[in-house]
């Protein structure tokens, strides 16, 4: 009996498992290591029973790398974790694995480790952005290649070329396409005048191709003419231009009375202008005399007995006598 007792108490032990268990949290479920353009995300769902201010604490490691787990996101409340974002060195030929634990206060889960992924090998590329230039009969297609987190898509994907896809809009059964292009640049030129085309790209590297982009239409107009029609309207509108300027030079003189003509003044005016002024106060002023000036002549003679004498200047002076008026 008593043998048979333990029995069913271990089998009733090992049923209910880390639930009978005190202090020990719920692990976070569902974790994921993905890539998108070259990054590194690792992702995960909350635990079947959260506790209150959960947080949780990630690591990775890699092949490149120690075999040991390096510290990622510490103390997050979020249900993701940016590798590529923190201050490590993230490879893009390298192997990658990621855990993440939950924690509450003092209590931890158990670590929850995700899958492993090959950076170049399972990373998942963007579709291609494009735009379509019309030029007459044929269109252009101008291509460019998704941004990546790290590297540049020809750094990782020597051999990666185009695929494109064209079709008359309406008749996507009929789709026609050109493989293995390599030139982020291509004319499409065997399409119909006045036709609405539609275009799609995929990028087709020898890991994986992308996705595939969104389907854009542009129309053609009339066929493209021919070199000899533009150089004849080249030398037409050159020769012209010569011509006019030519005409401009020789008839340059009538050209400028016409432009600006000269204004003449009527005779009435002209005789007005020419005419002496006949105010009374201008005939008054060069009709009349300067004025007699009135004056008085007045002379001075130093005394000879002074001089000889040698009296100063000053006292001779004095014994000058003013003549009388001769006028």
């Amino acid at each position: 009996m008593s043998a048979a007792v333990c029995a069913f108490i271990l089998t009733f032990s090992t049923t209910l498992g880390p639930t009978v268990v005190s202090g020990v949290l719920s692990a976070p479920t569902n974790v994921r290591l993905s890539s998108n353009d070259m990054n590194l995300v690792l992702r995960w769902d909350s635990p079947e029973r959260p506790a209150s201010s959960l947080v949780y604490t990630t690591e990775f490691k890699s092949s490149v790398y120690e075999a040991a787990y390096r510290v990622g996101c510490v103390n997050i409340s979020n249900l993701e974790c940016d590798l590529s974002c923190l201050n490590i060195s993230v490879f893009h030929y390298g192997t990658y694995k990621g855990r993440v634990q939950a924690q509450s206060g003092t209590e931890s889960s158990a670590w929850m480790e995700s899958n492993q992924i090959t950076l170049d090998k399972d990373t998942i590329i963007s579709s291609p952005d494009v735009s379509l230039f019309s030029n007459g009969a044929a269109i252009e297609v101008s291509i460019k290649d998704p941004v990546f987190t790290i590297s540049a898509l020809r750094k990782v994907y020597h051999s990666a070329t185009y695929n494109i896809t064209y079709w008359k809009h309406g008749q996507r059964e009929k789709a026609r396409s050109k493989s293995n292009i390599q030139q982020n640049r291509v004319v499409l030129s065997d399409l119909d005048p006045w036709t609405k085309y539609c275009v799609r790209v995929q990028i087709i590297t020898e890991r994986k191709p992308s996705k595939p982009s969104a389907a854009v239409c542009e129309s053609t107009t009339n066929e493209e003419a021919a070199p000899w029609v533009a150089a004849v309207a080249t030398f037409g509108i050159v020769a012209t231009l010569v011509a006019l300027v030519v005409v401009a030079v020789v008839y340059r003189k009538r050209f400028s009375h016409f432009l600006c003509p000269e204004d003449a003044l009527p005779q009435h005016f002209k005789e007005y202008l020419l005419a002496p002024p006949n105010s009374p106060m201008y005939l008054a002023m060069r009709n009349s005399h300067p004025p007699d000036e009135i004056y008085n002549q007045v002379s001075v003679i130093a005394d000879s007995r002074t001089l000889e004498e040698g009296q100063p200047l000053e006292a001779a002076g004095r014994n000058c006598s003013k003549q009388p008026d001769t006028t």
